[in-house]
């Protein structure tokens, strides 16, 4: 049975329950900075991209976005007697798979759960051991894997859109307010988090009478030095859009020089290919010009309630838009620990069995979703459109907050984009 969970950030008082004082991450002790010293303390881990890693200040965001949601929730009351602690386990992994692995070996004995593990190659290279320990995770990442029971091997609380339907969604979006591009060219890193972005554009193109006539590979600067070979590839046969699924650094890059050496396009990107910072480059004017981002969440100037609230906690302004993402992937975790503390067992095989059924709302902030399905409701799915804009708060302007396809509501996809 499909239980629905509306959630406001409202206290869930304390029950019965038997937690075996064994379970990792449970604890009767207060959390370290504990609001009630009288409740328990859930520790979740994190692991993140968080000082010099190709998505830091996005990691950094989506923190401060995770720290504020469980403030408000341990001052709302905590969740079935115990407060939430996500600081103590939180471990910079600089989105390399190999540091990845070795602090989750760190942090997983000590854990209920992850609040977040960020990068798909970085997830999947500890899913296997996730599946032995019963470890569930907050994902901090928009591989279309996780939403298929399969792949997910049912561990991972997705949100949102997948990097595949991203591209779709972005695309159905800009032929409807710019033009109908009949070329495009992609620019990907290589690996999961691309090749399902190009994926999506190569369905979208199919399903609308384009060409991709440029698809192309790159990785970080600090792996592969600049991006010359794709910004040369591009100019050869400039098509009418550019696709970006980089970070923040390759697309200031690729879109200042193309801007710079006539390129008369524009361009499309992928949620983590912006952060505010890319303001003070000399990319600046033609970013806030010709290019446009997507996102699964209602951002800073959103008006959903949970933007709002979201708003009213932080502290103060947040440095980056990651912080509303941050915030909104915190909504299925604290429904998932909500459901196993009203079930009497806190432990990390009812937080596993209870994620089957499980339907979030994230206070508006994203389409409601349901977890344990064999396949996600794509049709259901939609975006929010932004812009970069130096006169606003983070740097970035909210342009379309609820965007629905009509190419997602014709395309089917029963399996994830990339493997």
């Amino acid at each position: 049975m499909t239980v629905l969970l509306v959630l406001g950030l409202v206290s869930t008082g304390a029950c019965s329950m038997s937690t075996p004082a064994a379970t990792p991450g449970v604890t009767h002790h207060p959390c370290p900075n504990a609001v009630d010293r009288n409740k328990g303390c859930l520790y979740l881990g994190v692991l993140s991209d968080l000082n010099n890693g190709p998505f830091a200040p996005l990691g950094k965001s989506l923190q401060e976005g995770q720290l504020a949601f469980w403030n408000e929730v341990n001052k709302q009351g905590g969740i079935g007697g115990y407060e939430i602690d996500i600081a103590t386990y939180t471990r910079d992994t600089a989105y390399d798979p190999r540091r990845h692995i070795t602090e989750f070996g760190n942090v997983a004995p000590h854990v209920l759960a992850l609040a977040m593990s960020f990068g798909t190659a970085q997830t999947l290279a500890v899913l296997a051991q996730m599946d032995e320990a019963n470890l569930i995770t907050g994902a901090g990442t928009l591989w279309s894997g996780w939403q298929y029971r399969s792949t997910d091997r049912g561990l991972v609380l997705d949100e949102g859109f997948s990097y595949c339907t991203e591209a779709v969604l972005g695309l159905d979006w800009f032929a409807q307010n710019y033009y109908r591009p009949r070329t495009l060219g992609v620019v990907a890193y290589r690996g999961n988090y691309g090749g399902d972005y190009a994926s999506g554009a190569l369905r979208w193109a199919l399903d609308n009478g384009a060409t991709i006539t440029a698809r192309i590979d790159t990785g970080p600067d600090a792996e592969v030095g600049n991006q010359d070979i794709p910004i040369a590839e591009i100019l050869a046969d400039p098509p009418d859009l550019v696709l970006l699924a980089t970070g923040p650094t390759e697309t200031a890059e690729i879109v200042g020089e193309l801007a710079k050496s006539g390129y008369t396009g524009r361009f499309l990107g992928s949620t983590p290919t912006w952060n505010s910072s890319l303001l003070d480059t000399s990319a600046a004017r033609a970013l806030t010009t010709m290019y446009n981002y997507t996102s699964p969440f209602d951002g800073w100037d959103g008006n959903s309630t949970g933007a709002q609230r979201a708003r009213a906690a932080a502290p103060t302004e947040p440095t980056d838009f990651g912080y509303n993402i941050g915030w909104a992937m915190s909504y299925p975790m604290k429904a998932l620990l909500t459901k196993a503390a009203e079930s009497g067992e806190l432990d990390r095989t009812t937080l596993r069995k209870l994620l089957a059924g499980l339907t979030v709302d994230s206070e508006g902030m994203a389409a409601p979703q349901s977890y344990g399905r064999d396949e996600p409701d794509i049709a259901a799915q939609r975006a929010v459109i932004n812009v970069p804009d130096a006169t606003t708060s983070l740097g970035s302007r909210t342009v379309a907050a609820d965007y629905r396809s009509p190419t997602l509501q014709r395309i089917s996809l029963h399996e994830p984009c990339t493997r």
